[in-house]
């Protein structure tokens, strides 16, 4: 049954009422026209419920706006919806990632995450490449998808709005990888399924790191929001020289600040008996937040990230299959994920938005029953990079 307006309806009511769905929910595909978001194919999500979500189709499918009731849910930076085109990525020493750096999530891959680094390319048998140099966050994000497909799908009297795509980051004496992606969303919640396939389509033995830069602006973000996860112990703080300087600790935001160095924090989170773990950004004023569960088993690592500056005010929530440490400290801890031709790394998260004060309550006291966060603003980064087994 599809929950609409407070009300229970059968397919055949929806049909009765309107002749289909698309005066309620549905997914529809269209294209950007004007400034440095022109020629951007996008997918735009409307469940029923309140909840709209765009998906950027040339852009890794990434997600870009979200909204809530006419709330903010996801953050726009004043870089926007930059079309592909005008990616710089090997730009600014490495930095120009930062120019096309908005929205909701941003995928980070596929075959390098985190700060820039040089590594060898000793896999992909090629004199001339001995190494590569990789820019902030890898290529994916602004890699064009293949759409394979859209729309809804009825099982019974349940809708799924769905969309899929493949994104292909190859180069010719280098690395062929695929992200099969698909989106999906039941009409009448408020809950986004994500599941992600990254396949080595290539026969050389190529290198993965995978992350997703979720990021969440105002006004879920605004003085007060609280971020909520199973923190067994703070790992790493890249401010940790100075902790406490900015007056910011990980747990109660405040509103956006002046001249605010970026605060990146790693948490060891604890996975429920499912192996979720979930992790979230509430804001009490508002009765408002947004929850993102994850796999502990695919993402073994967690970053959070404050970027509160006025202007480009957010907070990251940073699932990611690595430590901190980089690409070559994965490759020298054996923590790197190899993939072998037909080889591949399945990732199934969820994206909830906690509409009301109940939710809110609800989602709060699932994660304190997992683990109790510290209760300190500044809690001793431990230095215990837990060995990442199974790679």
């Amino acid at each position: 049954m599809v929950e609409l307006y407070g009300k229970t309806f059968t397919r055949r009511d929806i049909e009765a009422a309107s002749g289909g769905l698309s005066h309620a929910a549905g997914v529809r595909l269209m294209k950007l026209s004007n400034g440095l978001e022109r020629g951007n194919r996008m997918l735009e999500f409307r469940s029923g419920s309140g909840l709209r979500f765009t998906v950027l189709i040339d852009r890794c499918m990434d997600i870009a706006d979200c909204e809530h009731n006419g709330r903010a849910i996801g953050w726009h930076s004043p870089s926007g919806f930059r079309h592909p085109s005008l990616a710089e990525y090997e730009g600014e020493g490495g930095l120009g990632w930062m120019r096309s750096f908005s929205g909701l999530m941003v995928t980070c891959g596929l075959d390098h995450i985190l700060f820039m680094n040089e590594v060898p390319t000793d896999s992909y048998v090629y004199g001339p490449r001995k190494t590569a140099s990789h820019s902030l966050h890898g290529r994916a994000g602004t890699i064009p998808a293949h759409l394979t497909g859209y729309g809804e799908r009825w099982e019974g009297d349940r809708c799924f709005l769905w969309a899929e795509g493949t994104i292909t980051q190859s180069a010719v004496f280098g690395e062929h990888l695929e992200l099969h992606r698909r989106i999906e969303i039941e009409v009448g919640t408020d809950e986004i399924r994500l599941s992600d396939r990254v396949v080595n389509r290539g026969f050389y033995r190529t290198p993965h790191m995978y992350c997703y830069h979720i990021n969440v602006g105002h006004p879920v973000l605004e003085e007060g929001a609280r971020y909520l996860a199973p923190v067994a112990e703070t790992v790493w703080a890249a401010h940790e020289g100075s902790y406490q300087a900015q007056g910011v600790g990980y747990r109660s935001l405040p509103a956006p600040q002046m001249n605010f160095h970026e605060q990146v924090w790693q948490h060891e989170l604890v996975a429920d008996a499912a192996g979720e773990v979930p992790v979230a950004l509430v804001n009490d004023r508002l009765g408002l937040g947004f929850m993102v569960v994850t796999r502990k088993d695919q993402f073994p690592c967690q970053y959070e990230w404050q970027n509160l500056q006025s202007g480009q005010y957010a907070l990251g929530i940073e699932p990611s299959t690595n430590h901190v440490l980089g690409n070559l400290a994965a490759r020298e801890r054996g923590e790197m994920i190899w993939l072998n031709h037909g080889e591949e790394r399945a990732y199934d998260s969820r994206f909830v938005i906690l509409p009301d004060a109940e939710a809110v309550t609800a989602a709060e006291a699932r994660i304190r029953g997992i683990h109790s966060q510290p209760d300190t603003d500044y809690p001793q980064p431990t230095g215990n990079f837990r060995k990442i087994e199974g790679r």
